[in-house]
């Protein structure tokens, strides 16, 4: 049996924070949580491995639901070997599990994207493939963001049907513009298939967006960006996320995609239960060579985050999870909050199974960062991935 124990930390776990806890790990599960005077008194294996965390935070693995790249691999490599990377890489940034996210591209490359991120699923180095985000393509021309508009489509079933079995059903959650012709359709067959759909590069009407509730679409995309505006006479999108606790969302916390200010107005207004923390990041996020590309178009880091060369538009995010975590925490965020963001919420709202949380009978994936938010080690299905970054 392989054991593990971590000790002598401060344990966030989801709900609260306790100081000098121990968590036990046996065959990839969290087997016990107990004070380090009881971890004092315990008897361990001779080979298990023992890690004294120093007083630093032990938290549940952090999760990224929306992420293109890493680290100069993305999706749009249409590569097993560019998610394995990505897999590798997150998990020395405290990432123990991650949804790789596909733009909208020529159904070929969709496709082989798709069957690139699920044929990682087992054979990753670090942080685990939970499945597939699809960003796309039934989204809304008006809100595309950088999104190809050559790419963007109309509500296809027969198409989400090829989607779907490249996947294996591993599509776990998809973006669509509620208003869109035929989507209640597209919402009733997600629905049965498992797939959580986002509102999100949609240009909604408040109305579009309380019938998208009806059918399903219960949680968002990255909240205030691509997405209909909040007016008096008409709240969109923005503010039916904000006036429905039963919406969930989606923030990308680096601090220019929304204001700290905004967030703090979001957390005023919204369950810390009903948001998610995401990257949003794109291939060339901690990537040091140049010239940089995303959606094989040439992008340049600007203010910390990344603008397509051509014209200067915000093409996403060089955020990672735990940096997101260290914003979060300046912008008055509790930190016990923004893990259950970072961890328990996307695990729950996506139903990725028993992790987000350090309970026994859980997943062993946990990392240990200190109060610097430096990652000092991760471990994915109780084995660790990472020790000092």
């Amino acid at each position: 049996m392989a054991v593990a124990c971590i000790h002598n930390g401060t344990l966030l776990s989801g709900y609260a924070r306790m100081e000098k806890c121990a968590v036990l790990v046996e065959d990839g599960f969290i087997a016990d949580v107990f004070s380090e005077r009881r971890f004092e008194q315990k008897r361990l294996p001779s080979d298990a491995v023992v890690l004294d965390a120093d007083g630093a935070f032990i938290a549940p693995g952090l999760i990224d639901t929306h992420i293109h790249g890493f680290a100069g691999h993305g999706t749009e490599d249409l590569s097993v070997d560019a998610v394995l990377a990505m897999s590798e890489e997150l998990g020395r940034y405290g990432v123990t599990a991650f949804c790789p996210t596909i733009y909208p591209m020529a159904e070929e490359d969709m496709l082989a994207s798709i069957r690139a991120s699920v044929g990682a699923i087992g054979r990753e180095p670090g942080a685990r493939v939970m499945g597939v985000h699809l960003e796309g393509p039934f989204i809304s021309p008006a809100r595309l963001g950088v999104q190809r508009p050559e790419f963007v489509r109309p509500v296809d079933l027969e198409l989400m049907e090829r989607l779907f079995a490249a996947g294996g059903g591993h599509i776990t959650n998809m973006t669509v513009a509620p208003e869109i012709k035929g989507m209640r359709e597209l919402a009733l067959y997600c629905q049965k298939k498992g797939i959580v759909l986002q509102a999100g590069h949609t240009d909604a009407t408040y109305e579009n967006m309380l019938e998208g509730m009806q059918a399903g679409i219960l949680h968002s995309t990255h909240f205030f960006n691509a997405m209909s505006r909040l007016h008096h006479r008409d709240p969109g999108a923005v503010g039916a996320i904000m006036i429905h606790s039963e919406l969930s969302c989606e923030i990308i916390a680096d601090g220019r995609h929304v204001h700290p200010d905004l967030i703090k107005l979001l957390m005023r207004d919204k369950p810390s239960s009903k948001v998610v923390l995401v990257t949003d990041s794109l291939k060339p996020t901690e990537q040091h060579k140049c010239p940089l590309f995303a959606n094989r178009e040439e992008v340049e880091l600007v203010d910390g985050v990344f603008q397509r060369k051509a014209d200067g538009i915000i093409a996403g995010s060089a955020l990672t999870m735990i940096k997101g975590l260290a914003n979060l925490a300046t912008w008055g965020v509790p930190l016990e909050n923004a893990i259950e963001m970072a961890a328990s919420n996307p695990a729950r709202i996506l139903n990725l199974g028993k992790r987000g949380l350090i309970v026994p009978g859980y997943e062993a994936d946990l990392v240990v960062f200190d109060r610097e938010f430096r990652v000092r080690a991760s471990l994915v299905g109780g084995r660790f991935v990472k020790n000092e970054l």
